[in-house]
């Protein structure tokens, strides 16, 4: 595959799937200048888009009147990608469906044309698996929500992609404002999802033994380590705290018991009791608070943070 491109050209983008990340995408592609050709088979998918294109605009402080003018929804998957640069699949989250979605997007988009899918945890060489015309071209992309704020984005390609495709997908989403990381194997979860659920298996376990509540948990993420993991990840944030002697400090004096801590972590069966209690625990937690308020807070703590970051040059 070989083909003009530069991060500055407007891109013909097609979003398949136009659910809560798929419109997600739809905005972030328009926002940045690119044309967008949107499908989504379920009844009324145009209206919702529209009305959630507009919806996340103005939370953003953003004209979206321009911005529709390059949305164009189309009648069928097939002339959708017909002229697409850049294809983001965002369908169910089931291989089958996955697999057959986007064997349908790479015999109708031109073959020079990057598919990306949003999908939080297959590979990329089980989702190419039912393509025939150009399969190396279909990458993982998968997004964190909420979607039109959260940076970040992992790129996983398979065995059979090549380096220009990789580029290619690295460059379109730093385009748009994201944050890419590429993801060298295939593995189950890609990467962020599999250190969340590193977390979440302590944090299970430490609730399932009694040792503390799951408002405690929260509690001690949020108001500790998560401040820090905000604004330096946390490898760079451990290295901060050795001091002049950095990594290589913390790891030769702080390494052997903070071993002792990892050899220690418990694994945990999701089963019937366990889900009750942090279930119980959460409700307890957030049930004085409205989800809907509770989720615009969020999102508007995100927006500040997102411009401390571009303010201190670590977003552009």
């Amino acid at each position: 595959m070989s083909t003009q491109f530069s991060s500055s050209s407007a891109l013909n983008v097609a979003i398949i799937g136009t659910g809560v990340i798929g419109a997600a995408w739809a905005t972030g592609f328009l926002a940045a200048g690119h044309s967008v050709t949107a499908f989504d088979p379920a009844d009324g998918a145009e209206h919702r888009l529209r009305e959630q294109v507009e919806k996340i605009d103005a939370e953003a402080h953003r004209d979206c009147t321009s911005v529709l003018d390059n949305l164009t929804f189309a009648p069928s998957l097939a002339e959708a990608v017909a002229d697409a640069d850049f294809v983001q699949e965002n369908g169910p989250e089931r291989l089958e469906v996955k697999q057959s979605m986007l064997a349908e997007i790479d015999a109708a988009a031109p073959e020079v044309a990057v598919i990306a899918s949003s999908t939080s945890g297959f590979s990329p060489s089980q989702l190419s698996a039912q393509a025939t015309k150009a399969p190396g071209r279909i990458v993982v992309g998968h997004p964190f929500n909420p979607a039109h704020l959260v940076p970040l984005v992992e790129v996983v390609p398979s065995s059979a992609t090549s380096a220009e495709v990789i580029e290619r997908a690295m460059e379109t989403y730093r385009a748009v404002g994201k944050k890419p990381i590429l993801v060298r194997a295939e593995l189950p979860g890609h990467v962020a999802n599999r250190l969340q659920a590193a977390m979440w298996q302590e944090a299970y376990s430490l609730v399932d033994r009694g040792v503390v509540s799951v408002s405690d948990i929260d509690t001690a993420i949020s108001y500790g380590p998560g401040l820090r993991w905000a604004i330096l990840g946390p490898l760079a944030q451990q290295s901060l705290s050795g001091g002049s002697g950095g990594m290589r400090h913390v790891l030769d004096h702080l390494g052997p018991p903070q071993e002792v801590w990892m050899h220690d972590l418990k694994k945990v069966h999701l089963g019937e009791d366990l889900k009750e209690k942090l279930i119980a625990g959460v409700d307890e937690e957030l049930q004085d608070r409205d989800p809907a308020v509770l989720a615009k807070q969020r999102d508007d703590m995100l927006l500040e943070l997102i411009a401390l970051k571009r303010k201190y040059g670590e977003l552009p």
